[in-house]
């Protein structure tokens, strides 16, 4: 187990050098002046040539991405142009909002995903598994945005249950109130296709041997299906759910914005809109890293359920 997580956390560590180095390179090839934007059009050059050497702007492209790996691996994300203060500084207080919206949606999906998904691989084919199908894909096909907003009327405005806006971090009302219309909308994007998914592995289980043989040893409907058809099908969906994360995140940039949640894809937002390119390149790193600690958990979760894995 160990060596297995050890290859996995090395293979993340790459990932994540490969990400620095293509996160350097697409900032440095958008067009514009990062310290002329700041500073205004009609600023003197002399302005504009002292605030590109105090960012090192006006050094080589290698010694400013061997400069940038390093404050990395000291933590240093970089230095915000417009907030005048470290990127550490500005997403520390939005990372818990953004992993709490996420571990929401991620948790609603499988609870719902995971009974629909069995209820209609159990009733393949008859009225039950096309009516949640068919509403799986009208659910997906539904906008993120459009949907958060209409959650935001009918439960927030008309039924008055939820807040329509802001955060409170108290665990676990506050988190509870302010996070369930933005964690539904989040988890709408992803649960049609996560139960389509879970449904189609556990079909195939179903008409597995170790199934049969189970059924043989006289074990009960519920047990085969707990025990040995929810256990298998689940890995593919576990890796579904991990590689989904990225997309999630995308999807809750624009979430967060509808619901005002201070995470961090609202001062992603605030990043690009201001041209803001320290911020959107340390913004861009934390992601990644959120990504791939999500990846790497998968693949623990991977061992646990199927020890066969690591062979």
């Amino acid at each position: 187990m160990a060596r297995y997580v050890g290859r996995r956390a090395l293979q993340g560590i790459l990932v994540l050098w490969g990400v620095t180095l293509v996160v350097f390179v697409v900032i440095h090839l958008v067009p514009g002046d990062p310290a002329r934007s700041v500073l205004g059009p009609r600023v003197s050059p002399a302005a504009v040539e002292r605030l590109n050497h105090q960012l090192g702007l006006d050094r080589s492209l290698p010694q400013q991405y061997v400069t940038f790996v390093g404050d990395l691996l000291h933590g240093d994300f970089g230095h915000s142009i417009t907030e005048h203060t470290s990127v550490a500084s500005l997403a520390g207080p939005r990372i818990l909002p953004s992993l709490a919206l996420l571990a929401y949606a991620i948790g609603l999906a499988l609870l719902f995903a995971i009974p629909l998904g069995m209820l209609t691989a159990v009733r393949a084919n008859l009225p039950t598994d096309h009516a949640v199908r068919l509403a799986s894909v009208v659910l997906y096909a539904i906008p993120s945005f459009w949907f958060g907003l209409m959650l935001a009327v009918v439960f927030g405005l008309q039924l008055d249950l939820f807040p329509t806006s802001g955060y409170d971090g108290s665990f676990p009302t506050g988190l509870l109130q302010t996070l369930t219309l933005p964690a539904v909308t989040v988890a709408l994007f992803v649960f049609p296709v996560l139960m389509r998914l879970l449904r189609a592995s556990a079909i195939d289980n179903l008409q597995s041997e170790f199934v049969e043989a189970a059924r043989a040893r006289g074990l009960g409907g519920r047990r085969v299906l707990a025990g040995h058809v929810l256990r298998n099908s689940l890995t593919s969906s576990i890796t579904f759910v991990a590689a989904s994360v990225g997309t999630l995140l995308s999807v809750a940039v624009v979430v967060e914005q509808v619901f005002a949640v201070p995470g961090l894809g609202s001062l992603l937002v605030t990043a690009v809109t201001e041209r803001d390119y320290p911020t959107v390149q340390g913004m861009t790193i934390i992601f990644a890293v959120i990504v791939v600690v999500a990846n790497l958990m998968a693949d623990v979760l991977h061992v646990v359920l199927d020890p066969r894995v690591r062979l």
